[in-house]
């Protein structure tokens, strides 16, 4: 009898611990959301504003929930006729990013704490931001599974799928497009903004993504768009190895050489705007065919070209020699401050860094990443759970397991120049800031060119160039620049009363 009384009580006390477990499982709600009210000035301008701050799931085809997506959407109140209020749908990159960035330091109508050139200060948090697009367009801003508090969800079984079925359903080029466009496609319906014009923006690899959903949309979910905004774009698919890769970096090396004083006085002395022309010409017109010469480039002329090389990228022509005129981007990034002890960022190289050894051909560490963390991360779970009203205890992943991505079948440039192609109210919009080392802006200029090659759709594609890097948008004079060019994109991809989708 003494040991049946034991075997109970110990019974009984696993179960409780089992639901006492289960209680405390951190997890995220399938479906929620949570309003709240706001306002801000914008140009001078007084903006109402919902945010609806929640998660919804993305379904298999048999209706069963595989993930929960979190989002924040900003909705303007007291708009006469929501079906013409555009919505822009935002997406960061990685692959494995949050949609942090552009929401609280880009378009959305808070901004982060940061100087006017984008760099920490405390305390940390966030700020109005009186340059938002949402004086003319609604904005939600998404978080692909495992970013911020999106998640892969268990099976039928109530297990996991491995890691293996959660890469086939989620973690590479194509799948991500598919199950974002069956998510947005929920979005849409839920939020009654089917006949709303509609943009998509994405940053980094983020174009990757927007630029395959347009046309995932359109033949998937007969979706049609009036814009595309390509931040700081990836490659989308779209050839430039070889010759063409290595020769697209130098106009980056000379603004970044430009900025930190390391050039020659007659280069030095001029404006940024007048060093980028001249060495945009030459790398077309010398450059590039002098390193598709390869081996074969005359000895005088290789020396030629290396000393106008390092006259623009601000290095000795010995580097640019050894280097055989093709210059690695981490060596530039070390050498370049060399002499003084610092190294430069990789995505904004306006950043300085400090090395263990000044020796060396890559730097120690991404000086931009670090500091920009250093901001964001305390700021975005302040500013959801403070000011938004999404509790959880979930962790906000800035950067979240995604990896291995599978990148076959990247045919993404393609797939938005056909969107483009079957649907005459559909423009691009490139932004790249010219400090940039890691999606350089002249890699975005070579895409753009390359996007239509037939130049039948020319007068559809834009570009803008900043002077800052990679989140063009934490220096402000730029923040302001760029949301006025997307607010200028927005009512210029607007079809006038009646104009038909026709050629």
């Amino acid at each position: 009898m003494k040991y049946l009384i034991q075997g109970i009580l110990v019974t009984l006390l696993l179960i409780g611990t089992a639901v006492a477990s289960d209680e405390h499982r951190r997890t995220i709600p399938i479906e929620s959301v949570n309003v709240t009210e706001h306002r801000v000035q914008i140009n001078g301008q007084r903006v109402n504003y919902k945010v609806h701050a929640g998660t919804l799931p993305v379904w298999n085809e048999v209706g069963h929930p595989t993930a929960t997506l979190q989002y924040t959407y900003y909705e303007r109140t007291g708009v006469r006729s929501q079906e013409e209020r555009p919505l822009m749908i935002s997406f960061n990159g990685g692959p494995g990013s949050a949609s942090v960035w552009m929401h609280i330091a880009y378009t959305g109508p808070k901004s982060l704490r940061v100087d006017d050139e984008g760099f920490p200060i405390q305390p940390y948090g966030v700020k109005d931001n009186p340059y938002s697009v949402l004086d003319v367009t609604d904005i939600v801003f998404v978080n692909p599974v495992n970013t911020g508090y999106s998640r892969v969800l268990p099976g039928p079984d109530g297990n996991m799928p491995s890691r293996e079925q959660q890469r086939n359903m989620f973690f590479g080029v194509n799948a991500d497009i598919q199950y974002l466009a069956e998510w947005l496609n929920t979005f849409v319906t839920r939020y009654n903004r089917w006949r709303s014009p509609k943009f998509l923006i994405g940053e980094s690899y983020g174009t990757t993504r927007v630029a395959g959903l347009a046309l995932a949309l359109q033949n998937q979910q007969w979706m049609y768009l009036n814009g595309v905004v390509l931040v700081s774009p990836t490659d989308m698919g779209i050839d430039r190895d070889g010759p063409v890769k290595a020769a697209n970096r130098l106009p980056y090396f000379a603004a970044t050489a430009w900025y930190h004083g390391q050039l020659d006085d007659d280069l030095q002395q001029g404006d940024l705007y007048d060093l980028i022309p001249k060495v945009e010409a030459f790398t077309i017109d010398t450059y590039l065919p002098a390193l598709a010469k390869g081996a074969w480039l005359p000895e005088d002329e290789k020396r030629e070209i290396a000393e106008q090389v390092a006259r623009f990228a601000g290095i000795s022509v010995e580097s640019v020699l050894q280097s055989n005129l093709d210059i690695d981007p981490a060596f530039f990034w070390k050498e370049l401050l060399r002499d003084q002890g610092h190294t430069v960022g990789r995505l904004d190289s306006r950043y300085k860094g400090l090395d263990r050894k000044d020796v060396g051909v890559r730097p120690d560490f991404n000086s931009e990443l670090t500091s920009w963390l250093h901001s964001f991360t305390p700021a975005i779970n302040y500013y959801l759970r403070e000011e938004l009203g999404f509790v959880t205890d979930t962790k906000y992943n800035m950067f979240g397991p995604v990896h291995p991505w599978d990148r076959t079948g990247n045919n993404t440039g393609e797939n938005l120049r056909q969107a483009m192609a079957q649907n005459p109210y559909l423009n691009v919009l490139f932004q790249a800031g010219y400090y940039d080392g890691a999606t350089n802006y002249f890699d975005a200029k070579y895409s753009m060119w390359q996007l239509d090659p037939s130049g039948k759709m020319r007068d559809r594609l834009f570009f803008e160039g900043y002077r800052s890097g990679h989140m063009m948008y934490l220096r402000r004079d730029d923040l302001e620049l760029s949301n006025n060019h997307l607010r200028e994109f927005i009512r210029a991809s607007l079809p006038g009363p009646n104009v038909p989708a026709k050629y």
